[in-house]
């Protein structure tokens, strides 16, 4: 494992898998970590992304070790960039998502801490299908930006809190969360935030500054055992029978 940033404990991993390797990057937080979060990516995205590696950096700040990795082999991207199909193979990439929590559960530095998932895009759709297999092992979940629809009949069988973000001007997937929201019904805890000011990337001056901050407060609370007690002074959607 390489240590690749002076300033704070990020080091370059390598996770084992039948098809090859997936490349990441563990980031340990300087005073310990409490809980653990990885990353999952949107589609044509990976684990060099600005956004997310922003929005771990802000999770480190929180004490929560983060783990940035590609979903598919070097192998696989080079082919993908041609086909642009593995990317939204979400049943795969879930997968993928599994296999990097066991290895994050097994590993030295993480084992035994409790485990969240961040996705992106259609990575959010991956970090469901994996939160429902998985059940109870997963404390909690934030979409930024994602497409919970594509995760499909895995959304009733959701149970850690999940947090949806969406940019305001994201119309359609404003709706398309709503009503993934509604069918996440066993989920312990359950909330759409509409982020003003924001379009699908979060590219807007302080949008992805809120996403992230929104994102820490969700973890810390979640991965800390607790369900309730999240306040905001953002939109937020109601749920299903409110």
């Amino acid at each position: 494992m390489a240590h690749i940033n002076e300033a704070e404990p990020v080091y370059q991993v390598q996770i084992d898998i039948a098809e090859g390797r997936l490349l990441g990057l563990l980031g340990l937080p300087a005073n310990g970590a409490q809980a653990v979060v990885i990353f999952a990516h949107g589609s044509g995205s990976g684990r060099l992304s600005p956004r997310n590696q922003y929005v771990a950096e802000v999770l480190r700040g929180g004490g929560l070790a983060t783990l940035l990795f590609d979903l598919l082999t070097p192998e696989e991207e080079q082919v993908d960039n041609f086909t642009r199909h593995l990317r939204f193979d979400v049943a795969l990439l879930a997968g993928r998502l599994v296999t990097a929590t066991e290895w994050v559960s097994q590993y030295n530095a993480t084992r035994g801490l409790p485990l969240g998932y961040f996705g992106a895009s259609t990575g959010a759709a991956a970090a469901l299908i994996a939160a429902a297999r998985l059940g109870g092992a997963i404390s909690g979940v934030v979409s930024r930006g994602g497409r919970p629809d594509l995760a499909g009949p895995a959304l009733s069988e959701v149970e850690a809190p999940t947090l949806l973000l969406v940019g305001e001007f994201d119309e359609e997937v404003i709706q398309l969360n709503e009503a993934a929201l509604r069918q996440m019904t066993k989920a312990r805890s359950r909330k759409l935030i509409v982020v003003p000011g924001a379009s699908h990337l979060f590219e807007e001056t302080g949008t992805l500054e809120q996403a992230a901050a929104l994102a820490r407060q969700w973890f810390t609370m979640t991965l800390g055992g607790h369900a309730s007690g999240f306040k905001t002074s953002v939109r937020e959607q109601p749920e299903a029978g409110s």
